[in-house]
């Protein structure tokens, strides 16, 4: 534990300037999930429809991946959640933490096993591919960049965003992304602590939250960060956005959900964790641009909306058991060397 909590202090740190359900909104919720965030992943719709079909409100909240470990730990001896999600890195953090009880939601065999964990502590619901979110009207006339190495041009000093690898899960997913295209390996991140000093040289903006809203505002031009929120901007905001997946190659990455251990409402959140895996459930996923857990298609008129496939070849699978495994180390030197 003591070494988990080293790992996680600086999400402890930063947790109390998260937006998080407060007590009021847990007395009167009927389900409360930690990092279900209206701007993440189309939670809105997900949420909204939960609602309509189950009759439970949760409330939005805005926490990271981290955070919501943070606080999950926090609450041990008196949890306030019912369900957390969070990238699959923290899923294996909290099973070791022993904060969330085993529950498989119908749906789970068709899950494949790479993305699931076999006790069910946790369970994908859907995945993303990492790379770069752009809105075209900010880059003040300068050529959307094709590759991870196009960041560290002057010409793109001040215009480039990722959020904290320390804390966010999507942080970190970044800096393997960037470490494997770069030549980096499973335990050595040299390549990605070179490229985000080059970053930090170039005055990378660098917050804790998700970012969507600063991207479509232009406060944030480019910022490492998936398909599903490029393509939501692409097609439903005002403006120009372009999702990139660098030249140099990329990652994909699941998110998943666990049953918080002594969860207040075991009964309903079992039944909320059901409905993120019924067919009906990953297809609101699908509209949201994400690839859904279970092996079901996307729709054609989704689908075409995608970059081709042969832009998703350069996006891999990861081990994310062994990068989770090297995360504090990969901490430790980013601390020290970057930040």
């Amino acid at each position: 534990m003591k070494k988990l909590m080293s790992l996680l202090l600086p999400a402890l740190l930063a947790l109390p300037f998260a937006a998080a359900v407060t007590t009021s909104q847990a007395r009167a919720a009927d389900v409360v999930c930690y990092n279900c965030p209206p701007q993440w992943a189309d939670w809105a719709t997900m949420l909204k429809t939960i609602k309509a079909d189950l009759g439970y409100d949760i409330p939005f909240d805005n926490k990271n991946s981290g955070q919501t470990l943070s606080q999950l730990l926090a609450e041990k001896s008196a949890p306030v959640a019912d369900i957390a999600y969070y990238g699959v890195n923290f899923g294996m953090k909290a099973k070791a933490a022993g904060v969330v009880d085993n529950y498989k939601p119908k749906g789970w065999a068709d899950v494949p096993a790479g993305i699931k964990d076999a006790d069910g502590a946790w369970t994908a619901i859907h995945s993303g591919t990492l790379g770069l979110f752009v809105n075209k009207d900010a880059l003040g006339g300068k050529p959307v960049p094709a590759c991870w190495k196009d960041l560290l041009k002057p010409e793109y000093k001040g215009m480039v965003g990722y959020l904290d690898p320390t804390s966010a899960a999507v942080g970190y997913v970044g800096v393997v992304a960037v470490n494997k295209s770069l030549g980096g390996t499973d335990t050595d991140f040299s390549a990605a602590i070179d490229f985000f000093k080059g970053l930090r040289k170039n005055d990378a903006i660098v917050p804790k939250q998700t970012s969507y809203a600063r991207v479509v505002s232009g406060e944030i031009p480019i910022l490492f960060d998936y398909d599903f929120n490029a393509y939501r901007a692409k097609y439903t905001e005002k403006g120009h956005f372009e999702f990139v997946i660098p030249c140099e190659g990329s990652v994909v990455f699941p998110y998943v959900v666990s049953l918080v251990k002594n969860a207040p409402d075991k009964a309903k959140a079992e039944k909320v964790l059901d409905y993120l895996l019924s067919d009906k459930g990953q297809a609101i996923w699908t509209h949201a641009y994400l690839r859904p857990a279970r092996p079901i298609e996307l729709p054609a008129d989704v689908k075409a909306k995608f970059l081709p496939d042969s832009d998703y070849a350069r996006a891999k699978s990861v081990d994310w058991a062994k990068m989770e495994a090297v995360q504090k180390d990969f901490t430790a030197r980013y601390l020290a060397e970057v930040r």
